[in-house]
C-alpha cells in the first residue's frame, strides 16, 4: 500500500504519520465504546455500580501513564505508539468473548493499558513534530480524522448490527483485526522519524507548570460525567438501543468532522485564555441541564453540544506546549495523564453508588467540576510563553 509512488512523499510525512494513527485509534475505540453500555446491561446484567466500577479500572492504566517514559529507554517513541494501538486492538477483540464481570473488567484494562499509552505518546510527538503557530490547527485536523474514523464505526454498527443482527462478539472481533492489520501496514510502511529535541526520560514536576496540572486535573474529573454517566442515562433513563446510540454518536462526529479544524483555527485567533472560558460556562449550562432534562430528545441535543465543547480542550495542550521546554514534552506528558486520571479513577466507583440514589446529583457535581476549571482558566495570561506561565501564580 505505502510502496506505491504516490504515497512517496506521505509515509516520510511524521504528520501524516500522526494523523493515520489517529484515525486507527477511534475505529476501534469507538466500537468499544458505542457497544459498552448497551452490551455490560444485556449480557452482563451490569448495574449504575458496577459499570462505575470498570469505568474506575479503565482509569488506571491512565493513571500510570507516567511510566511509559521509562519504556522509552529501550523504545523509540514512533516505536512504542504503534505498540501501544497493537494492544488496545487486543483488547478491544477480546472484549465479546468474556461477558461477564469479572472478564469485562479484564478486556478493559488490556485494551485501556494501549490507549492510554498511545495518547500518552501521541501528545509528545504532535508537539514535538509541529510548530507551535500551527499545534491547535493540526490538533483540529487530528479531531477531524478521530470524527471520520468514529463515523465508519458507528455506521458499521448500526448496518452490521440493526440490520445484519452481527452478534456483539463477531462485531468486537472485526474491530480488533481491522485495527491490527492497520497498525501493521503503518509500522512498515513508514520511515523512522527523528523526534526532535531529546527528551528527558525521567519524571519530574515543575512549579512554573502548576496552572496545566490543575487544569488537566479537572479536565480528568469533569470527562468522566460524559464518557460516563451521560451516555449510561441515555440507555437507562431514554431507552435509547445500540442503533439509537450509535446515531446519536455519528451526529456527534458528523459535527466534529466539520467544525474540529475550524475550532482548532478559532483557537489560535483568540487565544487559549477566552477559548477555555468558553468551553466551561458552556459546560457548566450543559451538566446543570442534564440534571433537569426529562425529554429524551433534549437529553441527545445536550450530549452533541457537551461533546462539541470538549474539542476545544486543545487549547489546554496549545497552552502548554507555549509555556514548556521542548525536551520536557515526553515526561510532562505522561505526568499530565496520570494527574488527569487521578480523579479518573475514583470519581466513576464513588459517583456509580451516588448515581443509585440520585442521578441529578451526579451532573451537579459534574458543574462544579466545570466551575472550578473556568476560575483556573482565567488564569491563563493572554499571551502565555516561558516565564509568562500564569496571570498569578500561588506560588
Amino acid at each position: 500500500m505505502f510502496n506505491n509512488s504516490r504515497f512517496s512523499q506521505l509515509r516520510q510525512n511524521p504528520q501524516f504519520l500522526l494523523l493515520a494513527m489517529a484515525f486507527v485509534m477511534p475505529l476501534v475505540f469507538s466500537v468499544w465504546n458505542a457497544l459498552l453500555n448497551n452490551f455490560v446491561v444485556e449480557k452482563a446484567q451490569f448495574n449504575g455500580a458496577q459499570i462505575g466500577m470498570l469505568q474506575s479500572l479503565r482509569e488506571v492504566p491512565g493513571f500510570l501513564a507516567f511510566t511509559a517514559v521509562f519504556l522509552l529507554l529501550v523504545l523509540k517513541e514512533q516505536t512504542l505508539a504503534l505498540v501501544a494501538l497493537a494492544v488496545m486492538c487486543i483488547g478491544v477483540a477480546a472484549t465479546g468473548w468474556l461477558p461477564f464481570e469479572l472478564g469485562l473488567y479484564c478486556t478493559t484494562v488490556l485494551m485501556s493499558i494501549g490507549f492510554h499509552y498511545f495518547e500518552t505518546i501521541n501528545q509528545s510527538l504532535t508537539l514535538q513534530w509541529v510548530d507551535r503557530d500551527k499545534t491547535a490547527h493540526f490538533m483540529g485536523q487530528q479531531l477531524a480524522v478521530k470524527s471520520f474514523a468514529s463515523l465508519l464505526a458507528f455506521g458499521a454498527i448500526w448496518i452490521l448490527m440493526e440490520w445484519f443482527a452481527v452478534s456483539y462478539t463477531a462485531m468486537y472481533m472485526l474491530a480488533g483485526g481491522v485495527g491490527l492489520i492497520i497498525v501493521a501496514l503503518l509500522w512498515t510502511g513508514f520511515d523512522n522519524f527523528s523526534h526532535g529535541s531529546i527528551q528527558h526520560k525521567h519524571m519530574f514536576l515543575r512549579k512554573r507548570y502548576w496552572l496545566y496540572y490543575a487544569l488537566v486535573f479537572f479536565s480528568g474529573a469533569r470527562r468522566q460525567i460524559f464518557m460516563v454517566f451521560a451516555s449510561f442515562m441515555m440507555v437507562e433513563k431514554f431507552g435509547y438501543s445500540v442503533g439509537d446510540i450509535s446515531l446519536l454518536f455519528i451526529i456527534n462526529y458528523v459535527f466534529n468532522l466539520f467544525f474540529a479544524p475550524k475550532i482548532g483555527k478559532f483557537i489560535s485567533k483568540i487565544g487559549e485564555r477566552k477559548a477555555l472560558t468558553i468551553e466551561y460556562v458552556g459546560l457548566l449550562v450543559v451538566f446543570i441541564s442534564y440534571a433537569l432534562v426529562e425529554n429524551s430528545q433534549i437529553a441527545a441535543g445536550l450530549y452533541v453540544i457537551d461533546h462539541l465543547f470538549f474539542a476545544m480542550a486543545i487549547a489546554v495542550k496549545t497552552y502548554f506546549q507555549k509555556i514548556a521546554d521542548e525536551k520536557d514534552f515526553a515526561s510532562t506528558a505522561g505526568v499530565s495523564f496520570t494527574i488527569n486520571h487521578i480523579a479518573a479513577v475514583v470519581i466513576p466507583a464513588l459517583l456509580g453508588i451516588l448515581w443509585l440514589s440520585s442521578p441529578s446529583m451526579v451532573f451537579y457535581v459534574g458543574a462544579g467540576f466545570a466551575l472550578c476549571s473556568l476560575c483556573l482558566a482565567l488564569n491563563i495570561p493572554n499571551t502565555p510563553a516561558i516565564g509568562n506561565e500564569a496571570v498569578k501564580s500561588p506560588f
